[in-house]
């Protein structure tokens, strides 16, 4: 009988080996997830097991896969179900799936829910059929779809026999390809594990974070993500403090479309050089967004009009800040803003870490070491200068009654997480220190925590509640100190301790599921709160957690509108999809090594297509000691970061621009003068991105897509269409840069001159010098607003303004101005501001006043106007500048060396329409006898006589 039985064995093993010989490692589907998967269990699974040959495999190649042709997922209940134009499909669970394992307590029948959205935009359920299950409760225009969309982007396809899968097929009439297809892998639904694969009609894909990734192509080398908000400093792949399970694709014609993956508990994606995808995730339900696009900016557009449009952030935010946690007295920062104002460094915004509080206490000032605090904070308002103070979520609890509100409030009106095991708040510990002690700080972290920290509860920001607590302390704080922002921190929400100081009830399957996705940590409670732990209505943690941060930004939101009175600005470290509205970002506690100053661009780019573009990352590094050369090259990119904030920590030497000596400080401020001379053009950008989404830092490949030789470059990048940013990154590199451009017409943003036409579309390198701190070119085709520069934008708003043009090859532009006062709430809801046209040709420069409502832009003016390739020989120079045919009088111009032509003396009104016209001849008419058909070689003639 075990001769038989091992014979039996055998055949089953050769059979599965014959199988798996036959399928190649990039179509293999991991039917064992989990860590130390075998052979046996495998089995028990209904699955194969297949060794991976050749030394030096990838280790992410799966040994235990799906069979071929086994149902391993759900069959459809009525095989004619028509979903052309969306419905229901309801689908029962296969029997060849072993109830064991991960997949215990299966979901025997689901749904399959197809909805159109828009013409562009596909929405796909999955979800128990029987039960309810925890949904996201992000924006109630998910829930809105149009039946009767007319010839959409995309087709919905779906197989009903055997095993289940669909497609969602790009359908434009012009191609026709499947870039989602799910008959591959299994579908699992189960109470504790839900899994999806798909076939992809690419790998050429960006996104899902939060992350660092190496590149900003995402890696489909059988690369693990996982995602669940994390108190993580930046670290290669690791889960760290927001969660967005989106990524935009671009397929081989250049097309692009983009998925969302709407579920914030624990997951992981599976990338595999199929190209394929899985997701799993244990808990909620499966529910995907489709957006076609077709071009990049198209499914932003389509994204952020789903989860919600990025906040107009004030015009000061713009501006240069500086921040450092470890000032600790008021003398250091007072003396820090004084080297800034030695060296004329422009700064708009300092900033209180939690050093200024008493033991860490939110809504206090320490009385000792940062007293007078409000009275120079009004002081430095004076001067131009805002400020922005931080708030964590934890509120301490080792308060005498009646002396510390932020905790009596909260107890009074119950907004407590609660803990699951005893029904009342739940303790952790954060930053907040116990009353009356002394805190040696040469003691170890776990010391410090248990003998130093306070009790620790926070704040349920779902409660009813929220705004009487919440939005209440945040307002009456603003008569404590007059803040102009908020900064939110550590709301991932981040706990010293592991769940609670009482632990959590492990045997629970929330405290231990049984499938841990490849989150960091061992259990899902690390350095957070217990997962039990519920909110005000018994959501789970479990269910919630990755969306604390972004319940904490729209009350904080409103409660900083409220408590300035002005248009608010938040910061927030924990994010979702959908906290653009309300949110920046920035990357987090970074080290001061050149590798992070790369991958912050990177990062920057993922938060453009995660609908955050007020993003940055802390300039010259968090952690480790700066060095010279680091922070200058640092400094020389941050000032293009569109969240501009130099940060560092405790017991880090110092780091703000006037630390270094004058040699330093002068380079960094010619930089940022730069930056400030262009704020008129980087504020345009935000309303441009408010309209339609629009990253404000990005890609080269969103501006040339059809270049695939753009598809993965990540060390440059673009502010909008008009100009591109080429930072140097390496240590030591002292003598040249090698960089792309692009096809198009490019210009040098320093010197005005123009690039060789035969550079264009190729790697170039170029010179590093003094004068070139970063490499900046303006492309043909655009007009950038400028306005001269200042130490700060009180100053810098009464400055003239002036226009950047640049012709393209047919020597044309075009550009826009938004302007309004920068600080009111509401004026592109109201009306309030102005909108400007510019259109340029070889001659002229049309000035079309498009929004008229900003009553004070009669105080601003035009004056001065550069034109980038109007192919003029240098001349002293240009005398007949005109306005609608008119003769400006003291206006003049000059064609440099470089062919820039350069008109100043000009007095154009922001509110009147203008046609400025440059001819080196009068004519008596009042005509003009150039004629554009011949325009080089009658200006050649012209410049030969003497006028």
């Amino acid at each position: 009988m075990d001769d038989l039985l091992y014979m039996v064995a055998f055949l089953l093993l050769l059979a599965a080996c014959r199988e798996g010989i036959s399928i190649k490692d990039e179509e293999r589907f991991d039917c064992f997830p989990e860590a130390s998967a075998t052979p046996t269990d495998c089995g028990k699974r209904g699955c194969i097991w297949v060794n991976v040959t050749g030394s030096g495999a990838n280790p992410g190649i799966p040994r235990c896969i799906y069979k071929s042709k086994v149902n391993y997922g759900y069959e459809a209940k009525n095989n004619s179900t028509d979903m052309r134009n969306g419905g229901t499909i309801y689908l029962s669970r296969s029997n060849t799936l072993p109830e064991n394992g991960i997949f215990t307590k299966p979901i025997k029948n689901i749904s399959l829910t197809v909805k159109h959205h828009t013409r562009s935009a596909l929405r796909i359920t999955i979800k128990d059929a029987t039960k309810k299950r925890f949904e996201v409760p992000v924006q109630k225009q998910f829930s809105k779809a149009d039946a009767s969309v007319k010839s959409p982007l995309y087709k919905f396809t779906h197989n009903t026999t055997n095993s289940y899968s669909f497609k969602v097929n790009r359908d434009d009439g012009a191609s026709s390809k499947s870039i989602f297809d799910t008959s591959v892998g299994a579908l699992v639904m189960s109470d504790q594990f839900l899994q999806i694969s798909a076939k992809l009609d690419t790998a050429q894909c960006y996104g899902f974070g939060e992350h660092e990734h190496k590149s900003f192509v995402l890696d489909f080398n059988w690369k693990k993500l996982g995602m669940f908000s994390r108190d993580q400093p930046p670290t290669e792949n690791g889960n760290l403090y927001g969660v967005h399970p989106f990524y935009l694709c671009l397929e081989k014609d250049g097309k692009a479309h983009g998925v969302l993956m709407l579920n914030s508990n624990a997951m992981d994606v599976t990338l595999q050089p199929t190209p394929a995808i899985t997701f799993r995730t244990i808990g909620g339900i499966l529910d995907f967004f489709f957006f076609l696009g077709p071009t990049p900016a198209d499914v932003i557009d389509q994204y952020t009009g789903l989860i919600g449009r990025p906040f107009m952030p004030p015009y000061w935010s713009l501006g240069f800040q500086l921040c450092r946690y470890g000032y600790n007295s008021l003398a250091k920062v007072k003396e820090t803003i004084a080297r800034m104002k030695k060296y004329d460094i422009p700064q708009d915004v300092q900033y209180g870490d939690i050093d200024y509080m008493e033991r860490q206490l939110d809504f206090t000032i320490n009385p000792k070491t940062y007293n007078g605090l409000p009275d120079y904070v009004r002081e430095l308002k004076k001067d131009g200068i805002r400020y922005i103070t931080i708030l964590d979520p934890a509120i301490s609890a080792n308060e005498t009654a009646g002396t510390y509100e932020a905790y009596d409030l909260g107890q009074k009106l119950d907004i407590w997480i609660k803990d699951s095991q005893t029904g009342k708040a739940l303790f952790g510990k954060v930053w907040p220190d116990l009353p009356n002690i002394t805190v040696d700080e040469s003691k170890d972290w776990d010391f410090q925590t248990k003998h130093y920290r306070a009790y620790a509860v926070f704040p349920d920001f779902t409660h009813p509640n929220i705004s009487k607590y919440w939005g209440k302390l945040v307002t009456d704080f603003h008569k404590t100190i007059e803040y102009d922002g908020i900064w939110i921190d550590m709301n991932e929400p981040a706990n010293f301790v592991h769940g609670s100081v009482n632990g959590c009830p492990m045997s629970n399957s929330y405290e231990s599921p049984p499938y841990k996705p490849a989150i960091f940590g061992g259990y899902l409670k690390d350095k957070t709160v217990c997962m039990t732990a519920k909110n005000w209505d018994g959501k789970l943690q479990y269910d919630m957690h990755s969306l604390f941060g972004w319940s904490q930004t729209e009350p904080t939101y409103h409660a900083t509108a409220k408590g300035t009175g002005k248009r608010p600005l938040v910061i927030s470290r924990s994010t979702y999809p959908s906290s653009g509205a309300f949110t920046g970002h920035w990357l987090g506690d970074n080290t001061s090594i050149w590798p992070h100053m790369k991958s912050s661009i990177i990062g920057m780019l993922e938060f453009g297509l995660f609908g955050i573009p007020y993003i940055g990352a802390d300039i010259c590094g968090f952690f480790q000691d700066t060095t010279f050369e680091l922070c200058d090259r640092w400094m020389a990119l941050g000032a293009f970061y569109p969240f501009s904030r130099n940060h560092n920590g405790k017991n880090f030497k110092e780091q703000d621009p006037g630390y270094f000596g004058a040699k330093f400080a002068n380079r960094s401020r010619d930089v940022l003068r730069i930056r400030y001379n262009l704020l008129p053009y980087l504020y345009t950008l935000f309303y441009d991105s408010v309209s339609t989404g629009a990253p404000i830092v990005r890609p080269l490949f969103f501006e040339f897509v059809g270049d695939k030789k753009t598809w993965n470059i990540d060390e440059q990048f673009m502010w909008g269409n008009a100009l591109l940013i080429s930072p140097i990154l390496r240590q030591n590199q002292n003598t040249s840069i090698s960089l792309y451009l692009p096809m198009s017409r490019w210009y040098d943003y320093h010197t005005g001159k123009e690039m060789q036409k035969k550079d264009r579309g190729s790697q170039v390198s170029l010179k590093v010098t003094k004068d070139h701190l970063i490499h900046l070119h303006v492309r043909g085709g655009t007009i950038m607003p400028t306005q001269d520069p200042a130490n700060n934008t009180m100053f810098s708003r009464k400055n003239p303004m002036g226009l950047i043009v640049a012709l393209d090859e047919s020597r044309k532009a075009n550009g826009s101005l938004f302007w309004d006062d920068g600080d009111t709430a509401g004026t592109i809801t109201n009306g309030k501001f102005q909108h400007i046209m510019f259109k340029a040709t070889h001659d002229s420069l049309h000035i079309a006043v498009s929004r008229n409502g900003y009553a004070d832009a009669r105080m601003y003016n035009f004056e001065h106007v550069t034109v980038l390739g109007t192919d003029l020989p240098p001349r002293k120079a240009v005398p007949y500048i005109y306005n609608n045919k008119k003769l400006i009088k003291g206006a003049k111009g000059v064609v440099d060396e470089n062919g820039a032509l350069k008109i100043s003396g000009l007095k154009l009104p922001l509110t009147k329409t203008h046609v400025i016209q440059w001819r080196l001849k009068k004519v008596d008419s009042g005509s003009y006898e150039v004629k554009s058909s011949c325009i080089v070689f009658l200006l050649c003639l012209f410049l030969s006589l003497e006028l």
